[in-house]
């Protein structure tokens, strides 16, 4: 019998991990100069948001979005769940709700047969049908390694819209998932993962972010978006950017899988997070290596962090009760550094 397939095997990087550092994404962006601006582009590449929102001029908008990336486990079905879920958060970080997606998939065909990119598609179906949405089609190209996501449309009331750069100072800061995937997924690929573990990983990446939705309703919840690949700090930074505002956070509040620590004394730090730390931890103040190996992790499909005023905490908190969430942070007038860990 011959050895089960590892996805993670064909591929450079895992997940939201591969994603481009912000510090040259940034760079590749004002060379590549402005778009041109639209009067119904509502949002765009400026706020560095999670989607593009286009305004349909009757209280509606729609929401799109594109998320890829390579292997972060060895499943093809659950690489398939994992990948679409993470697209679909983007329109739920918006405070959308997900109206059709279409497939991405490039796959090495002389390395892996066409019967495990099925495995991936059947994974897909599985979580647009429990996003209540059809996978409506797609496009494929034949690559050296795996890659797999998904485009999908959304709408939103235009009043409903949740942005990143929209939080004001006095919010207080939650986080829907906790973090570690890139830990877990690295530990894992050096075989020094507990099963546990990783099965508790996989089924938060596999877990939608359909509370974008309810939240919208909440006016006083003021900024929304998710946490992927850029790590917790990354994406804070952007929010504290885009509002200008600063934060400051407790990092032994920060929610966190069983064991993180562990992986962190046993270095099992992806790639991702140096790189993260080096695009922005010039705006944060000094970190332990602990707190960095944390707060810096990339994570793949990750949770949402949200902004919500104090008046706007019962509410809140009665919407997300299931989630038994705790703040972890607030915000404040603009400062220097942007975001101070304790």
């Amino acid at each position: 019998m011959s050895d089960p397939i590892r996805l993670t095997q064909y591929s450079h990087g895992a997940g939201c991990g591969c994603k481009i550092s912000p510090k040259i994404l940034e760079e590749i962006l004002s060379q590549a100069g402005k778009a041109t601006p639209h009067a119904q582009l509502l949002v765009g590449n400026d706020s560095k948001d999670d989607a593009a929102v286009y305004d349909l001029g009757n209280g509606e908008a729609v929401i799109s979005t594109t998320d890829f990336f390579m292997p972060i486990v060895d499943d093809p079905f659950d690489f398939g769940q994992i990948a679409s879920v993470n697209a679909i958060s983007d329109i739920y970080a918006m405070g959308g709700t997900p109206l059709m997606a279409i497939a991405i998939l490039g796959w090495p065909l002389e390395k892996l047969p066409p019967a495990v990119a099925a495995k991936v598609l059947e994974g897909a179906r599985t979580a647009c049908a429990r996003a209540n949405i059809p996978l409506a089609g797609g496009h494929s190209i034949d690559a050296p390694e795996p890659i797999f996501g998904l485009a999908v449309t959304g709408q939103v009331p235009i009043n409903q819209l949740k942005r990143n750069d929209a939080a004001v100072a006095g919010c207080e800061l939650f986080l829907t998932k906790p973090l570690g995937v890139g830990l877990v997924a690295t530990a894992q690929k050096r075989g020094i993962a507990e099963e546990a573990d990783v099965n508790g990983a996989v089924e938060q990446m596999t877990t939608l972010n359909q509370i974008g939705s309810q939240l919208s309703e909440l006016e006083e919840v003021k900024a929304l978006t998710d946490v992927t690949g850029f790590g917790l700090l990354g994406h804070l930074t952007e929010l504290c950017e885009g509002s200008g505002v600063s934060a400051t956070i407790d990092s032994t509040k920060v929610p966190r899988l069983p064991n993180t620590d562990h992986y962190i004394a046993q270095d099992c730090s992806p790639g991702g997070t140096d790189r993260n730390f080096e695009s922005y931890g010039h705006n944060i103040s000094p970190l332990t290596d602990s707190q960095r190996a944390l707060l810096c992790d990339p994570q793949t499909s990750g949770g949402l962090l949200v902004a919500v005023t104090p008046e706007g905490l019962e509410a809140f908190g009665k919407a997300t009760a299931e989630l038994n969430l705790e703040s972890f942070g607030h915000l404040t007038e603009t400062t220097q550094p942007l975001i101070t860990v304790n």
